[in-house]
């Protein structure tokens, strides 16, 4: 009986030197193995163009099928990462990240690393961890639904007109909380708490932690602090007839919609977690400290051994 082929997405900005030789490195590594390296038609056709003497790859949608993927590996930076979490979405097909960016929180691995990676993934050597996700709608002012998508790091609405402020109305589980005129508000998972939701002030969390994070942006109100409040929690932020202009709807940086006076955003935990592949138990605690460089010398640690 011939057995079947394993087929495995490398998702890969392929415009950066690096990228190019570390992809050509993964596909062969997997094709030495007996696997196959699918590749998106537009980072297939930057590889080639970088890298001519290649082109023993299969593409996604033309050679395979989304639902013939086993694994994503991911050559990139969180917005990668993002990217190829968005093409598996609607398979359970899980994604690992090797980092090849600069803070690369969703990364499991760095570069140095790479050929582990692959032998792991051909044994089949990972387990798989679930993140939370946002399922979010945009309803006009009657109440209909009129877009529909999800976030892993945050939904955002935002002004779209620099010299605007949009009026809002923010809402928990079908109650009013508070309205403010803002440059924004974002909606965050604790994997996005060290994306956007760090940069507007709001606060990290562990993601393990099952929450959802409310950070307004440039409030002018007494009461417009960072919200964390449950998971199962269901949050609106409506745009008030009285806003002058229009706001944008942001998810991941990635997918938007504009947003008309009246409008209302509703953002809840997604049925759908996103599946990430871990090689590593690794300690969050850690990867703070090693991405944002924070001081911990001194430390003593509990058998008092100074670090």
């Amino acid at each position: 009986m011939t057995e079947t082929v394993r087929n495995i997405l490398v998702v890969a900005h392929a415009l950066r030197e690096e990228t190019v030789v570390a992809a050509v490195r993964v596909a062969s590594a997997l094709s030495a193995a007996g696997a196959r390296a699918v590749f998106v038609a537009d980072d297939r056709d930057d590889l080639i163009a970088a890298l001519p003497e290649y082109t023993d790859t299969a593409i996604l949608g033309r050679d395979v099928a989304i639902t013939d993927i086993e694994l994503a590996i991911v050559l990139g930076g969180d917005g990668t990462i993002l990217r190829a979490a968005e093409l598996v979405r609607d398979v359970r097909a899980p994604v690992l990240g090797i980092n090849m960016g600069h803070v690369g929180f969703l990364a499991e691995i760095e570069r140095d690393d790479m050929d582990d990676a692959v032998a792991r993934v051909i044994a089949r050597d990972y387990r798989v961890e679930e993140r939370l996700a946002l399922a979010v709608q945009v309803k006009d002012s009657s109440g209909e639904v009129v877009y529909e998508t999800w976030a892993l790091n945050e939904a955002t609405v935002e002004k779209a007109s620099r010299e605007r402020m949009l009026e809002v109305v923010v809402e928990v589980d079908e109650r009013p909380l508070t309205a403010f005129g803002c440059d924004g508000v974002v909606v965050s998972t604790p994997t996005g708490s060290t994306a956007y939701n760090f940069s507007a002030g709001g606060p990290v969390i562990w993601p393990g932690v099952q929450a959802i994070a409310v950070v307004p942006l440039s409030a002018h109100a007494l009461f417009a602090k960072p919200l964390v409040i449950n998971p199962d929690a269901r949050v609106a932020i409506e745009l008030l007839q009285r806003t002058n202009g229009t706001g944008i709807l942001w998810c991941d940086g990635r997918r938007s919609h504009e947003l008309p006076p009246g409008a209302r955003v509703v953002v809840r935990k997604s049925a759908r977690p996103v599946r990430l592949a871990r090689l590593h138990p690794a300690s969050f605690t850690d990867r703070l400290v090693r991405k944002f460089h924070l001081p911990v010398s001194g430390w003593r640690g509990p058998d008092g051994d100074a670090s």
